[in-house]
């Protein structure tokens, strides 16, 4: 039990302490700076969207008006199935705007058929990839694009803030974990490429994307691993910055975590390159996005490890382990416990994150599909 005990620990520490440790140590010795410049190729921005009618108009608004030369600059809006009046307010647009066009698809099939269908029709050398619902801030645009003065860039990822702009970014919760996940893209960025963008906000060559398989739900990890498998980097610039809700509802928060871990699962199946030595970040991909799989199943195996093991520093260990569980469970039941708050708001969000990859595993397994969540 003893070495169960070690081992769970040992996972557990390295997926959220010990991999920044070393990409920190390897920034340090083996920094790989990015070379900025100012040139404006054309850009097409993509964005596949479904039953969006209050939010596109706004976001529309948003990418014209971004601070961005207006002839290398257009919108291509994919409407994926959209039964309400979506395609309308894009066809708005696009009699009033020459930049903007419409793919209007009749049926739904999914977000990953409808970035082919995008990928295809633009016209830029650069694709801006976005969503609906996140506004991006004016510069960013042109910040994302300096870094493709830098031969060796072929994609390049925003920040996303949790929060809004005049009260700034969230420190509680989901936001703590973003904040966490976004230090660890920076160090990956900062000697090497990051393994996957944030899909509110970033942009690749177009010539460097293939086809995504259709039913893909991770677009903005596998988009961005085919940069890496062609010879280019993937970099993180934290001035391009795109702002969303921190707190979109529990459940639905809870639901596109599932989503995004059973993408991970999904990933080993379409493209097991990943894994051989067509990806030259294997060890990133690994580190970053499958050790966040096994995190569950060492949480497990730590606690039944401390019920079987009597000597003091182990039911002392027992003792931490079920004390956080219960202020999580304290946090998710809304319970007020003064000062403790402020630890059980962050234990809250962790037993969660690792009850999504629970659940995602138990997806891959049966084989239930996750659906793509607006």
């Amino acid at each position: 039990m003893k070495l169960v005990f070690w081992a769970s620990a040992a996972v557990i520490a390295y997926a959220y302490v010990g991999y920044a440790l070393l990409l920190w140590m390897r920034s340090w010795w083996s920094p790989r700076p990015v070379m900025r410049g100012i040139d404006t190729p054309s850009v097409s921005a993509v964005m596949v969207v479904r039953n969006e009618e209050g939010a596109i108009g706004p976001k529309l608004r948003n990418l014209l008006s971004l601070d961005y030369p207006r002839e290398q600059f257009e919108v291509v809006v994919v409407s994926d199935g959209s039964n309400d009046g979506t395609a309308a307010v894009v066809s708005e647009f696009q009699n009033n705007d020459a930049r903007v066009r419409i793919i209007s698809k009749p049926e739904a099939r999914g977000k990953a058929a409808g970035l082919n269908d995008g990928i295809a029709t633009a016209r830029g050398e650069v694709l801006l990839f976005t969503d609906a619902r996140q506004p991006i801030e004016p510069k960013a645009l042109r910040l994302l694009i300096e870094n493709f003065s830098d031969p060796e860039v072929g994609a390049a990822s925003g920040e996303l803030m949790l929060g809004d702009p005049a009260g700034g970014e969230t420190g509680r919760g989901m936001g703590l974990y973003w904040r966490i996940e976004k230090k660890i893209r920076e160090l990956e960025s900062a000697s090497g490429s990051v393994a996957g963008a944030t899909g509110a906000i970033y942009c690749a060559r177009r010539g460097l994307l293939d086809s995504l398989p259709e039913g893909t739900i991770l677009d903005d990890v596998l988009l961005p691993m085919q940069v890496v498998r062609r010879g280019s980097r993937v970099i993180f610039d934290a001035r391009a910055r795109a702002w969303d809700s921190p707190d979109l509802g529990s459940s639905r928060e809870f639901a596109r975590k599932v989503r995004t871990l059973s993408g991970n699962y999904q990933l080993l199946q379409l493209a097991p390159w990943l894994l051989s030595s067509q990806n030259a970040i294997r060890f990133e991909f690994i580190s970053h996005k499958l050790f966040r799989l096994v995190v569950p199943f060492a949480l497990l195996a730590l606690l039944v490890a401390s019920l079987f093991l009597r000597a003091p520093f182990y039911r002392l260990a027992l003792f931490a382990q079920l004390a956080f569980y219960a202020l999580s469970l304290a946090a998710i039941g809304g319970m007020k416990i003064g000062p403790l708050s402020r630890i059980a708001d962050p234990a809250r969000t962790f037993v969660v994150l690792n009850s999504a990859a629970m659940v995602a595993f138990v997806n891959f397994v049966t084989g239930r599909k996750a659906v793509w969540i607006r």
